[in-house]
């Protein structure tokens, strides 16, 4: 009797949830469990992997028993992951030696600081070879950390008798029993040490971070066979994990952004905006980075990225902090009041900004108010700036690419706001595809878990998803004098001006 049920597991930044998927690729119940935001006195940021792995394994029995289905039913299993956050764990006991350190944390500063001060072009290197600018955003430098300040993480790297890397790697060395330690090639060109252009870790580039490839997890393809489970021996028979992306990635696969060409948005507290750019790697000097996309039976896709620091949290900031309103729900209605004269821009730089600009010190701002202007219209100039940011980076990602974008696929909460969808949709001057599934990464790598199996067919389970389509109105030339009060904005709070 076949199998009929696939499972997908998304470990997030606030949580894990398991997902579970008919043989036809349609959701049909999820499980979850937060863990232990860990945040000291400096703002570094943790968690515990122990705990995540231990919530994995819940999870995964808690979607099962509520879905009543048989557990033995299931096909195999996919893999999503918070993208960056590090784990370094003792290879022989499979303990990890400290708390993951999370993508938001800084900690690293100081050691990339160094590298670029002490190695003559380093920085340049590695924004060459790995696609990406030297950062603490990103895993070496939190693995460089560990590997310097934790007693006895040095020592067992230098018995390669240690593991580290993205949380992917980590699940899949657990859930296998240690069995399997690999990665895939989405993971991989996060952690700041892997050369895209020739697909393999990158001996220089980790040697400035103090890292032996030794000790590095194999890369392999997205849909590629990275072990078996029986999660702790709660399966009677293990299943094949088959699917393993970063977060971003598996929203992007999810959303069947699958040819050149095709972008998504994932609208979230910031944003992140990614297009795939195919085979080849195209490198930008315009503030967006370069990153593969996945790779999928021999071959690998690449991706331009964008990321946003302040979209969904703008709304957050109106409502907790200026308390203009009580809930998100209200800004649709209240900035389709706002008078379409208004002309109040907000330049949400509450930290800096991030691409295409790359200010840090860059401070907000709100400009271009009146007499008139009121409630409405401050809550419509903060739907108004997540929408031109998005268009910012959507139109650097085309030129970089010299690709003609003809649609830009989205998902996250503001997305349910319908004037900024139609905004978006305005400002890009290109229609906006808003899907009717959440759990978008849980379903990339779901999907590219069925399909590796033949559960799946390409064209039938991406088809299922039905989307809104919002379609430009506003006249071009009242579009681009509107975007035109933006970039005029920007310019004001900018401490670096191109």
């Amino acid at each position: 009797m076949a199998k009929t049920y696939m499972l997908g597991i998304d470990q997030s930044t606030q949580g894990t949830k398991a997902l579970l998927f008919n043989s036809e690729g349609d959701l049909i119940c999820r499980a979850d469990l937060p863990h232990e935001q860990i945040v000291n006195e400096k703002g570094w940021v943790e968690h515990n992997p122990d705990e995540i792995y231990k919530n994995t394994l819940q999870v995964v029995k808690n979607v099962i028993q509520k879905a009543g289905i048989d557990k033995e039913d299931i096909a195999g299993l996919g893999i999503s992951n918070q993208r960056e956050t590090a784990v370094v764990w003792n290879k022989e006991t499979g303990e990890p030696v400290y708390n993951a350190i999370v993508w938001q944390c800084a900690r690293g500063a100081s050691i990339c600081q160094r590298i670029a001060r002490d190695n003559t072009g380093a920085a340049k290197l590695v924004q060459e070879h790995t696609g990406i600018q030297l950062s603490p955003y990103f895993s070496a430098a939190k693995i460089a950390w560990v590997l310097e300040n934790v007693e006895g993480a040095g020592e067992l790297a230098r018995m390669n008798k240690i593991c580290h890397g993205t949380v992917d790697s980590y699940l899949v060395y657990k859930l296998t029993g240690g069995k399997m330690y690999k990665t895939d090639y989405s993971n991989a060109s996060r952690t700041q040490m892997f050369d895209v252009r020739n697909l393999t870790w990158d001996k220089e580039v980790c040697a400035l971070f103090g890292i032996d490839t030794a000790n590095l997890a194999s890369v392999c393809d997205s849909n590629s066979l990275f072990g078996e489970t029986d999660f702790d021996g709660y399966l009677d028979t293990p299943i094949p994990i088959h699917g393993v992306l970063g977060d971003s990635h598996g929203a992007l696969f999810g959303q069947g952004c699958l040819e050149e060409g095709m972008i998504k948005c994932t609208y979230g507290t910031g944003s992140s905006v990614m297009m795939n750019i195919g085979a080849k790697p195209v490198f930008s000097d315009k503030g967006v980075v370069t990153s593969l996309a996945w790779g999928m039976d021999g071959k690998v896709s690449y991706v331009l990225e964008g990321n946003i620091n302040y979209t969904g949290a703008v709304i957050s900031w109106i409502q907790k902090d200026l308390q203009l309103i009580e809930s998100a729900k209200e800004t649709q209605k209240l900035a389709e009041s706002a008078n379409p004269a208004d002309r109040t821009y907000l330049v949400p730089a509450f930290t800096g900004l991030g691409a295409p600009y790359w200010d840090s010190s860059a401070a907000g701002m709100i400009c271009g108010m009146t007499r008139t202007t009121k409630k409405a219209e401050l809550v419509k100039a903060a739907l108004d700036c997540i929408a031109y940011q998005i268009t910012d980076i959507v139109r650097v990602m085309s030129e970089d690419a010299g690709i003609r974008i003809e649609e830009l696929r989205v998902d996250g909460g503001p997305t349910k706001n319908g004037y900024l969808m139609q905004f978006q949709s305005d400002m890009l001057g290109i229609p906006v595809q808003v899907p009717d599934a959440e759990e978008l990464s849980g379903i990339g790598a779901a999907y590219a878990a069925g399909l590796a199996i033949g559960m799946y067919e390409k064209e039938k389970v991406f088809a299922r998803m039905e989307r809104t389509r919002f379609e430009k109105k506003m006249g071009d030339a009242e579009a681009q004098e509107k975007y035109a009060g933006w970039k005029d904005a920007v310019s004001k709070v900018l401490t670096k001006q191109k």
